[in-house]
Order: structure tokens, then C-alpha cells, then sequence
């Protein structure tokens, strides 16, 4: 197959949904249109035990790159080449790239929201707080130590799972993070300079809040939700009640979008129209 007729893949175990429906392949669809890249990103449904022989066979056909999604995150390090600096820490990649049959795993789920909350607020020297230590919240923990947070506390139910992401943060930055036990109503105190809900609560659910204590945040707090569907969620609009400024996870998906790019074909990616497709999307 010719360079110019590669495909990409997002291989993925979890996304199924025809392409119409999967934000991803929208998002990079629209890009590709709108700056005539001659390719195209097409979803495959890819369990771990196909994992191996998809790489393979992503390698043997010349494709540029793919993205990777849960269960995969983990699993494909087995079979990449190198390790950028991110995702060496996270341990998890989500962008591979493909260069002479060598690959190069990325994570840019971190990447891309700390490029969102940098168009507002630097994060360099902030202190930070971070609701859940799944995935997400992994990757923009570390992310924002490495552009330059000082202080992160990682606010979760499950003890055993922050403490490990304390530990990964102090143990491979230069940040200083701590854990904090997430009770019922819980008051955001001491107050940070940006609190992150890095939890799935909110998605396509406009009412579903996190249990924090809504009343406890001030004006001068910056709070940012990873959720992009939909856009304003139900902590951003309390947050906004009190005069705090905003960050949705719409920008954070245009992000990883436009490394995605980047990273395949070497180009700046211009995020307005994929900007536009995911706003068609989530808002119709």
C-alpha cells in the first residue's frame, strides 16, 4: 500500500460504535478532510489477545501510527520500541507512532488537558487537586508536575490507589503530592489553585455531580472537568455560581486530536474544524 493511502487505527478494546458515533474518529476524520492529509482513522475493536498480532499487522501494512484505549493502555507496552517521557512514568500509552518499523508510544491524555488549562492558567508553580486516581487523573497528575506544579493532592475513596499515585508523582518529579481520603461531602480545604474532577461522574449526565462540598468553593478557585459530553457539566455550572473560571474537557479531546497529528505526520493540526465536529457532536 502506497504511504499516501495509509490507514490509521484506533485500536481499541472498549470503542465499537460505528464511526459516526465515536468522537475520536470524527474528530481526526474532519482534520484529515479539512487539511487534505490523504488518510484516513478507522476503529477497530482489538482485545488483548489480538493485541500482538495487531501490531503486527499495523507494522507489515505501513500505517503511521494508532491510538490505543482501554484495556490496551498497558498491555501494548509489550510491544513498543521506546518510551516518551510521560508515558514512561504514567505507564500507559494512548498514541503510537510508527517510524521504519520502529514504534514510539506517547500518552497525550495529560498532554492535551494541561494545553487546555495552559490557554487559561499556567499551571507552573500552581498547586493542585485532583478528584479520582484512575487513569485520567494519572496522566494529568503527571503531566502538570512536569510542566511545573508544585503541589498536587490526589483526592480519592480508595486509599491504596492514590497513595500508589502519590508515590509515582513524588518518587518521579519534582512536585510534592499527597493524598487525601474523599469522604462524603467533602469540603475542598485547604483551598487550591485549580481543582480537577478527574472522575467519570458527569458524563452524558448533566446533572450528576461529584460529592464535594459545592458550597466550599471561592471565586479565586480554577476548576476544570475532564468530562466533554456535555460541556458544561452540572460542577462546572456550580463552579461558575461562585465565581470561579472553567475548563470543560472539550479543548482536552481537540488536544489529544491535534498531537495525534502531529505526531503521525509531522504537521501542526488546525483545531477549529475539529473543534466544530465535537461541538456538533455534544451539543447538536
Amino acid at each position: 500500500m502506497a504511504e499516501q493511502e495509509n490507514f490509521l487505527s484506533d485500536l481499541t478494546g472498549s470503542f465499537s460504535s460505528p464511526c459516526a458515533e465515536n468522537p475520536t474518529v470524527a474528530v481526526m476524520e474532519a482534520a484529515y478532510q479539512h487539511q487534505g492529509i490523504p488518510a484516513r482513522y478507522i476503529n477497530c475493536d482489538v482485545g488483548k489477545e489480538q493485541l500482538e498480532q495487531a501490531v503486527a499487522g499495523a507494522k507489515a501494512m505501513g500505517w503511521r501510527g494508532f491510538n490505543c484505549s482501554i484495556p490496551n493502555k498497558q498491555a501494548i507496552i509489550e510491544y513498543i520500541d521506546e518510551l516518551g517521557t510521560s508515558a514512561k512514568v504514567i505507564g500507559a500509552v494512548n498514541c503510537v507512532i510508527i517510524r521504519d518499523g520502529k514504534l514510539t508510544g506517547e500518552n497525550t491524555d495529560g498532554k492535551g488537558f494541561v494545553e487546555a488549562l495552559s490557554e487559561q492558567i499556567d499551571v507552573k508553580g500552581k498547586t493542585l487537586a485532583l478528584l479520582g486516581a484512575g487513569g485520567a487523573a494519572r496522566a494529568i497528575a503527571v503531566e502538570s508536575a512536569l510542566a511545573g506544579a508544585t503541589e498536587i493532592t490526589i483526592i480519592n475513596r480508595d486509599k491504596k490507589k492514590g497513595q500508589e499515585l502519590v508515590d509515582l508523582i513524588n518518587d518521579n518529579t519534582k512536585a510534592k503530592a499527597t493524598f487525601k481520603a474523599w469522604t462524603p461531602g467533602l469540603r475542598i480545604d485547604p483551598l487550591p489553585d485549580i481543582l480537577v474532577n478527574a472522575t467519570s461522574v458527569g458524563l452524558d449526565d448533566a446533572d450528576a455531580l461529584p460529592d464535594i462540598d459545592t458550597e466550599s468553593l471561592e471565586s479565586s478557585l480554577f476548576v476544570a472537568d475532564v468530562i466533554p459530553n456535555p460541556p458544561q457539566t452540572a460542577l462546572l455550572r456550580k463552579a461558575a455560581d461562585k465565581g470561579c473560571r472553567t475548563l470543560n474537557g472539550l479543548n482536552m479531546l481537540v488536544n489529544q486530536g491535534a498531537l495525534n497529528l502531529t505526531y503521525w505526520f509531522d504537521k501542526e493540526a488546525d483545531k477549529e474544524p475539529m473543534r466544530k465536529v465535537l461541538q456538533k457532536l455534544f451539543t447538536g
